[in-house]
């Protein structure tokens, strides 16, 4: 026959066998099978093996395909040859969560050894790898296709393989020759399962199918026998390459016995829940969900969960020894790894919740959070096992390290990580998990990785400070199901560490309750002791558990020139050593005011909106849209939180307010509680501002105030210094009075109960204060007398006392006596109805709850401090003296009050003395005084006061220690004044 007849020949058969082949898969796509995809889970014998942790003689999948391979012409050099329409490229098989396999179970054959093949007579010319009988860990049997129609099922040894860099493990085995290479990875975004990736298949293998099966221990002599390539042509037994002789069954394994693979642990998940996926080389794929089964073919799952060990171990130490001190924490979590590697023995449960509570007093350190950055969410997403550092997560969120040991990777191999801050929650947004996956204000992640494998796990935990102690509990919950033997956790220390240690020495206990994942209803409680056993900075432990409470206190103006305006600092601390702060009152030195005209109040609707930012984001909103107006700011405040030498320094602002508990004025300390990252509200302390109606002097009273806040949301504020800065310009005015005085303080100390108020302790502190250059301020009070009425002898005229003053800038009066001439006597007859003491004091306080009889006259006193002038009535009031003293209450609308007291005596020869004994060092512009006449007057003439000049005699004391005497006329209006006034007033 002809070349040209045989070639006709050839390609008619080839066109017959391509029609056969198309026609026998038009109907059916790329897929897989229904009816076809299996899984089963089996003991020595044969039989369903479902004890969970325990290990399986063999675990097996199955799928075929439902098409048949199309040969299609390929024109080449040489030639007509044939290639494959789109043949199997990649399968996967996702094994449950909780399955495991152990890639250190056997040795591992070489790439180069695997590549290095034998070929024997036997085998038809098909080369074999050369891996040892004990590297072997299972079978592929796979089904191909070919187009002389004949099916070949190729049994081909699974070896286990060094894996590459960024594999977890590497599995091999040849078809017919071809080199097929199973490469696990880890579900890290989802559940941590095994999926079983059968990757880039040759695309010249005609696979319509294939069976795949594992063993439990592959060095377990049970697969002395299956230890086999091709049935009849070859096996992997030990031996010298080439001879057939020596590589027959049986092949036992010269590796000593380890488990391979473990079942799951968790019994609740019914039968588990496989998936397979298939992709051709053309692109189509298709995947569908099976379950494992029985021989009955029941769907299983596993069982026995409570022959499940669960054994875990905690250790927890503090870095420090010292009380109250920034530290880190060295924790540690053990787990027995010995039922995992032992054939015969059971796995210990994996850990699916853990809830770690740190000692009481261990507490979150505020100096942490200066220049602590933050994770977000994308960053977090961003971690892959390759991430380099800092591309994910910043370096500047890491506040510890993870070491993780498992007994899946090789000796010296270890899992590396991190702990880093979440973004914290923000308030003002309304998406759920917007910032992190629990919406609370602290929330960490872990990371950790083994780049050299391929794996990262990462996990998501939140914080939880009791909102009354601050004691910090963590809890990370579905955690994966991977074994590990140890899990160390480092905290970072120095004095942006993290944590602050309890301030009592003695044993401090870390507790752990730990889920396990085979009976999760039944926690495993574990405690660790830590030792404190020196004070701060390795002093003396502090006696009986309390700490010493010696506060400091440093206050004064920045500029101490009298009767100026200067900005008022008070600047109050403590040591690490002492008690937290929780109250102070403040007692400013006499003489220290402040101008309240034309400051306007906040308002209380104001605090309120401030109150209402007291949550996580609210901060920053308050930075953002300040509550109260900046026309009513008077100062600032700086607030020292933290512990050992690096503080964190939060800002805030002064405002003036009104009355609040029952005091005129009060001042609101707002503070925009944004530390680093951390944003914990707003957080608004009010202090009621009482000033002694006597004295003129200013009090913050702790009885009306808030206290200061020192757990916020359970963070823990370790405030060490209070900063206010009274600095609003033209408002504080020194005294006029350079007498060395002080500012005093009565702190609050926290005591044993640190959550507690009862057992607060106080003490008193004060910082000296002297006014400079009062000798250099003026004294110049110009005071009128006036009579009105009568001014005939026996007649009762009223009286008006006028005084002008410079007022700021001038000496204050500190003492004022005015004696009237002989022509004016008391008139003892007209006092009736005298206000006691006790009626002064009762209601308000200020002369309220007085009879209307006991009013005798009216006061006014303009001061430039205030935006409106103090006024009000005169009393008698009852005295320790022989008459009644003459008080005048003034008071403002806003409820500011003043009594002015006067001692009333007579002098010899029968006039009438007034004494102002002290009055406040404040300046004032104006003061009037009008006690009434006739029937009320306590004035009677004892001459005609129109014939001559009666005189007063007038002694003012000013505060700066300057005098004044003066006798100034007792003027009257007598008929010829009228009459001389007139004539001057028609002369003009």
């Amino acid at each position: 026959m002809s070349l040209k007849g045989t070639f006709a020949i050839a390609l008619g058969a080839l066109a017959l066998l391509g029609a056969t082949l198309s026609a026998s898969t038009a109907s059916a796509a790329f897929g897989l099978r229904p009816g076809t995809v299996d899984a089963t889970v089996f003991d020595e014998d044969g039989e369903t093996f479902s004890q969970a942790g325990g290990h399986p003689a063999t675990v097996g999948t199955t799928f075929k395909l439902n098409t048949m391979l199309s040969p299609v012409p390929d024109e080449a050099e040489n030639g007509l040859q044939v290639s494959f329409e789109s043949p199997l490229r990649n399968a996967t098989v996702k094994a449950p969560a909780g399955f495991v396999g152990n890639p250190t179970a056997t040795p591992r054959c070489t790439m180069a050894e695997f590549l290095s093949t034998d070929t024997l007579e036997s085998s038809g010319g098909i080369r074999f790898p050369h891996c040892r009988a004990s590297m072997q860990i299972g079978i592929a049997v796979t089904d191909l296709n070919y187009f002389d129609f004949t099916h070949k099922r190729w049994h081909s040894a699974i070896f286990n393989l060094v894996p590459k860099d960024g594999e977890p493990a590497l599995f091999a085995f040849s078809v017919a020759g071809v080199p097929t290479f199973v490469v696990p990875s880890i579900r890290s975004e989802g559940d941590y399962g095994i999926d079983f990736n059968v990757v880039d298949i040759d695309r010249t293998l005609p696979v319509t199918g294939n069976e795949f099966t594992l063993w439990g221990v592959p060095t377990s002599p049970a697969h002395d026998m299956e230890r086999v390539e091709e049935p009849e042509l070859l096996n992997v037994c030990d031996g010298e390459s080439g001879k057939d002789d020596q590589r027959k069954p049986p092949c036992p394994s010269d590796a000593p016995p380890k488990a391979f693979l473990t079942n799951p642990v968790d019994c609740t998940h019914g039968p588990y829940v496989l998936r397979n996926e298939v992709r051709a080389w053309g692109g189509q794929s298709d995947a569908t969900e099976f379950v494992t089964h029985d021989n009955e073919g029941n769907p299983i799952g596993v069982t026995r969960c409570d022959r499940v060990p669960f054994e875990p171990q905690i250790s927890s130490l503090l870095t420090t020894d010292s009380t109250e001190t920034p530290t880190g924490l060295d924790f540690e979590l053990t787990m027995p790894s010995a039922g995992l590697e032992n054939p015969e023995g059971l796995a210990q449960s994996y850990i699916k919740d853990a809830v770690v509570t740190l000692p009481e007093g261990v507490t979150l350190n505020p100096s942490a959070g200066e220049g602590l950055g933050v994770c977000s969410k994308a960053d977090f997403a961003r971690e892959q096992f390759d991430t380099a550092p800092g591309a994910g997560c910043p370096n500047s969120s890491k506040i510890g390290n993870v070491d993780i040991e498992s007994p899946l990777l090789e000796p010296g191999e270890e899992v590396d990580g991190a702990l880093y801050i979440a973004t914290p929650d923000d308030g003002t947004t309304t998406e759920a998990q917007a910032e992190n996956p629990f919406d609370r204000l602290l929330a960490l992640y872990l990371v950790a990785k083994v780049p050299e494998r391929g794996v990262i796990v990462k996990v998501a935990g939140r914080v939880e400070p009791d909102p009354r102690t601050g004691q910090l509990e963590t809890t990370f919950e579905d955690l994966p199901q991977l074994p590990f033997s140890s899990f160390k956790l480092h905290f970072r220390e120095g004095g942006r560490a993290p944590l602050v240690s309890a301030p009592s020495c003695g044993q401090h206990i870390t507790e752990a309750e730990l889920f396990p994942r085979s009976d999760p209803a039944n926690p495993v409680h574990l405690s660790a002791p830590t030792l404190i056993t020196k004070g701060v900075g390795g002093g003396a432990c502090p006696t009986g558990g309390l700490p010493p409470f010696r506060p400091s206190l440093r206050a004064g103006s920045v500029n101490n020139a009298a009767g100026s305006f200067t900005p008022f600092d008070v600047f109050l601390s403590r040591t690490d050593a002492e008690q937290e702060i929780t109250h102070f009152s403040i007692k400013l030195p006499p003489g220290i005011t402040g101008k309240l005209a034309g400051v306007p109040f906040c308002r209380n609707g104001a605090i309120a909106l401030a109150k209402s930012r007291e949550f996580p984001g609210g901060g920053r909103e308050e930075q953002r849209s300040p509550s109260c107006p900046a026309t009513s700011e008077i100062g600032r405040t700086l607030v020292g939180a933290g512990v050992g030498s690096v503080l964190t320094y939060v800002p805030g602002k002064v405002y003036l307010a009104g009355r609040y508990h029952g005091d005129p004025l009060s001042i609101v300390a707002v503070t925009a509680g944004v530390v680093g990252p951390f944003d914990i509200g707003t957080v608004v302390v009010r202090e009621a501002l009482e000033i002694n109606p006597e004295t003129g002097e200013v009090f913050i009273d702790a009885t009306g105030s808030d206290p200061i806040p020192h757990i916020v949301d359970g963070v823990t504020t370790h405030i060490r210094d209070l900063r206010t800065y009274v600095d609003r310009p033209q408002f504080t005015l020194n005294p006029t009075d350079c007498k060395r005085t002080s500012t005093a303080s009565t702190v609050l100390g926290s005591g044993l109960d640190f959550a507690s108020a009862a057992d607060d302790n106080p003490i008193t502190v004060t910082s000296p204060f002297q006014a400079a250059d009062c000798a250099a301020l003026p004294f110049e009070p110009k005071l009128s007398l006036r009579l009105l009425g009568g001014t005939d002898r026996g007649s009762h005229p009223a009286f008006k006392a006028t005084l002008k003053m410079h007022g700021i800038g001038e000496a204050a009066i500190r003492r004022a006596q005015v004696t009237l001439p002989h022509s004016e006597f008391l008139e003892n007859a007209h006092i009736k109805t005298i206000c006691t003491r006790v009626q002064f004091k009762a209601g308000a306080g200020n002369g309220a709850s007085c009879p209307p009889g006991s009013v005798y006259g009216h006061a006014r006193a303009v001061t430039p401090l205030l935006g409106e002038a103090l006024e009000g009535p005169v009393f008698l009031r009852s005295s320790e003296h022989q008459l009644p003293d003459l008080v005048a209450a003034l008071h403002t609308s806003g409820g500011i009050d003043f009594d002015l007291i006067g001692r009333v005596d007579s002098v010899k020869g029968g006039g009438i003395r007034n004494t102002f004994e002290a009055a406040p060092d404040a300046p004032v512009s104006s003061f009037t005084l009008t006690m009434q006449g006739g029937k009320k007057g306590l004035l009677v003439n004892s001459t005609d006061l129109c014939k001559g000049t009666h005189r007063a005699e007038v002694n003012f004391d000013a505060h700066n220690g300057k005098v004044q005497d003066t006798r100034p006329a007792l003027r009257v209006a007598c008929a010829g004044d009228e009459r001389k006034r007139a004539k001057r007033r028609n002369a003009r």
